[in-house]
């Protein structure tokens, strides 16, 4: 039947995680790493997630390549459109979310969309426009330390706002929302009438989702985290344009195992630790990347003898104070760009090695990692844990792929991972 959802989103772990969701509700998705070529032969699925790496460009950046990611979507029949970015809505008061969104609006027309981040089933919800990570606000977790797009204010109405150039920024509130449908669609239409383009949905159940979704059937464009996605396959099913199927099979995919961690957050930290105390781990030390020394190539000689089955772990994770030193001594886009070369460098070698099942931990590890490898597309799999599936790289010698967002993931996620996709 062709493409009914075309979604862009802002870097790959938030593609997956997307992805993840529609499978979920039996809707076949296939994940493009960048805006496919003329010539990309990609396979037939009900919603295509176009993954950018354009979370912390510069705006200007980020609204090119989404308006890109767009006009393929639009060539392809996609009937909605989906932009996606993170849960804890990472961006900085210049943007991208903002830019983006209203970039979006613009091209398709459209005079009204939705602006909704929560994922409760990963404890991000939203309540009077503020935005919690457990019980804590976004201001006061610890996405308050993040590298490079620190979240210091909860209220999204208030930071979506300063992002906006054109758009006056309203809320759905709780109240609303727990009324379900009629009363979502009642509250669009006034904050229409009343000038507002963007609005920022509370949601802190997946009931909520549900409501929140099935109310905006109608719009050209929506926009958020995954969770947001959750009841569109039942928009496409209602209307007759979505059948029934089980959309998460993956071919069985052999090989060694490998781990690679760049993220810095909270969950990431904690799952290298657990991991280390049973397997085999290499520590990317940011001091020898300041010297110059070739730390891919050692990391990789380290691997040799010991990459099997059995899988290993390499990784840059470090706590806040240490990521602050490092980035003072080298600048913060330098430091980055130095450790995501590396991975991609060492992920290159583990392949050659014979590694075809990897896990990645980070969104901008993930992004130079898959562009590395020359991966262009993902049929998305099984779920580890929410928000996290098991892809298969799309190509003649598919690789086994879980890209993992920073923040996602129980502790014991990356033993976790290899335990069911065996």
């Amino acid at each position: 039947m062709g493409v009914l959802l075309g979604c862009i989103a802002d870097d790959f772990t938030g593609a997956t995680d997307l992805a993840n969701t529609l499978t979920r509700q039996s809707m076949s998705t296939v994940v493009l790493l960048g805006v496919p070529d003329a010539d990309t032969v990609v396979p037939e699925a009900d919603a295509i997630v176009i993954a950018l790496k354009s979370r912390s460009n510069p705006a200007t950046e980020a609204v090119e390549q989404s308006l890109a990611a767009l006009v393929w979507l639009q060539r392809s029949g996609a009937k909605q459109l989906y932009f996606k970015y993170c849960s804890t809505f990472d961006s900085t008061d210049a943007g991208n979310i903002g830019p983006v969104a209203e970039a979006l609006m613009a091209a398709l027309n459209a005079d009204f969309t939705v602006a909704c981040p929560a994922f409760p089933t990963n404890k991000r919800t939203i309540y009077h426009g503020h935005l919690f990570v457990g019980d804590q606000l976004l201001s006061e977790s610890s996405m308050r330390h993040h590298p490079l797009t620190p979240m210091t204010d909860a209220l999204l109405t208030r930071v979506l706002q300063r992002q906006c150039k054109t758009s006056c920024v309203g809320l759905i509130a709780f109240d609303v929302v727990e009324r379900g449908v009629q009363a979502i669609r009642a509250r669009i239409a006034q904050l229409k009438a009343d000038g507002v383009r963007i609005a920022i949905a509370d949601a802190i159940t997946d009931q909520h989702l549900l409501e929140l979704g099935a109310a905006c059937s109608d719009l050209k464009l929506l926009t958020g985290g995954s969770g947001l996605a959750l009841g569109l396959p039942e928009n496409f099913r209602r209307a007759g344009s979505l059948a029934t199927r089980n959309a998460s099979a993956l071919p069985n995919i052999n090989g060694h195992a490998a781990i690679l961690a760049g993220s810095c957050s909270a969950a990431t930290q904690i799952q290298v630790f657990v991991f280390k105390e049973k397997f085999e781990s290499y520590a990317i030390e940011a001091a020898a990347l300041a010297a110059g020394a070739d730390v891919a190539a050692q990391a990789l000689a380290w691997a040799r003898t010991r990459v099997n089955a059995q899988p290993l772990l390499i990784y840059s994770t470090a706590n806040p104070d240490d990521v602050a030193r490092t980035q003072k001594e080298l600048g913060r886009e330098h430091a980055g760009h130095l450790i995501e070369q590396t991975m991609a460098r060492i992920a290159q070698g583990l392949v050659k090695l014979g590694v075809r099942r990897m896990v990645v931990a980070g969104g901008e590890t993930s992004g130079a990692v898959v562009s590395a490898l020359g991966v262009r597309g993902l049929r998305v799999g099984a779920e580890i844990d929410p928000g996290v599936p098991w892809t298969a790289s799309i190509g003649e010698y598919p690789m086994a792929l879980a890209l993992k967002s920073g923040n996602f993931g129980s502790d014991d996620f990356f033993e976790k991972a290899f335990h069911k996709l065996s």
